[in-house]
């Protein structure tokens, strides 16, 4: 493993961050105050991105992307957490799941998002289902050729945007050792689909202008042309997307973590107290050794899992342990920060409190912690027979 950047990469990595730094920051505060994107705003960075030649730099070639590997993208993806989530979701980076689509499902969806036509989310949390996605509750029934579908999802991140939404649906059952468990399906819906809404969801302390919304079907008719992939075969699919979106969290947190050590450490050497910089204390520099050692852990965890997938290696509990330990890991770099800033670090003059509300919910989204611990001793103990 040798995780010295070529000179592609490091343009790239330079590249990216010129874009945060000149696009992203100076509109943060105005959307962390509004907690609202304007739509001018974002068609405005989704277009600098194309002109830059990184939307959809995710996607293959053969489709128009820029067909970067793991690694790469995730390099791309660590240095997008440095900026606001609300303003680099048009940075572009349209769903992996959509090359499943079928030829025609292609024209449709697939080439105009990877071209920035359209702009896809994707639904799989409901109220009562979040960690136990097996245990949906919205349903589609078949009719003839056609799925009526009703039930509700929510936490459906950025759906306020969203042009169509991959939705992830129960349409049968099967039994299992634990009991019965749902058989899911993949659906491509369309915004304005009748018996289909999208309404805003819940204000969270965490990313404002990032949205997340409540999508409602009511006896919504689907054709079956509109199921991505095979009826019942929804996780063959799934499970790709969760990899990418889990090294995703891991980077993106680790971006962030190391913008807010750029807050810490000059501020450290700078400010003085009792006649000398505060970082001249074992009590402060001290803090700063274990930030930057576990960020330095986070970042070398996320890029040793997305390595593994570029070699066509399991990756699933390494992708697990970077996603655990890249977001536990953020929210003590936020808190330690704040706390060698003092009172100033929770102040709105300074981004550090906005950090700190934004780490909260890495540990929640995309897998908690406590799935992610789930997934990791399931892969140490299975093979053990236990």
């Amino acid at each position: 493993m040798d995780f010295a950047l070529t000179e592609e990469q490091q343009m790239i990595v330079d590249t990216v961050r010129g874009f945060v730094e000149a696009e992203i920051y100076p509109h943060e505060n105005e959307v962390e105050r509004t907690g609202i994107v304007p739509k001018e705003l974002g068609q405005e960075i989704a277009q600098k991105c194309k002109d830059l030649g990184f939307f959809a730099c995710n996607m293959p070639e053969e489709v128009g992307g820029a067909g970067l590997d793991h690694q790469t993208f995730t390099l791309v993806e660590r240095e997008l957490g440095r900026g606001s989530m609300g303003l680099t979701v048009f940075f572009g980076r349209p769903s992996g799941i959509l090359m499943a689509c079928n030829d025609e499902q292609r024209e449709k969806y697939l080439i105009p998002a990877v071209k920035g036509e359209k702009f896809d989310a994707l639904a799989m949390t409901e109220p009562d289902a979040g960690s136990d996605v097996r245990g949906m509750k919205c349903f589609a029934k078949p009719d003839g050729d056609d799925w009526i579908v009703n039930g509700t999802k929510h936490f459906i991140s950025h759906a306020n945007i969203a042009d169509f939404v991959i939705v992830f649906i129960a349409t049968g059952e099967e039994q299992t050792p634990r009991g019965p468990k749902k058989k899911i399906t993949c659906f491509l819906v369309d915004r304005g689909t009748p018996g289909f809404e999208i309404r805003n969801g819940y204000d969270s302390v965490s990313h404002r202008g990032y949205k997340n919304c409540i999508l409602s079907f009511d006896d919504c008719r689907l054709p079956s042309s509109a199921i991505l992939g095979e009826v019942h075969k929804g996780f063959d699919i799934a499970n790709d997307w969760l990899y990418a979106t889990r090294i995703t969290v891991a980077a993106t947190c680790v971006g962030r973590a190391r913008r807010v050590f750029d807050y810490a450490l000059p501020y450290a050497a700078e400010r003085k107290q009792f006649g000398k910089p505060i970082g001249a204390n074992q009590g402060v520099s001290f803090k700063l050794a274990d930030m930057i050692t576990e960020i330095d852990a986070a970042d070398y965890l996320t890029l040793a899992a997305a390595w593994r997938l570029d070699q066509k290696l399991p990756a699933n509990r390494e992708i697990a342990s970077a996603k655990l330990y890249a977001s536990e890991m953020l929210s003590r770099v936020t808190d330690e920060a704040i706390q060698i800033y003092g009172g100033m670090g929770l102040m709105d003059d300074l981004p550090l409190a906005r950090f700190w509300r934004d780490a909260r919910v890495e540990r929640i989204w995309d897998g908690t912690s406590e799935i992610q611990r789930h997934i990791i001793s399931r892969d140490l103990l299975r093979p053990l027979g236990a």
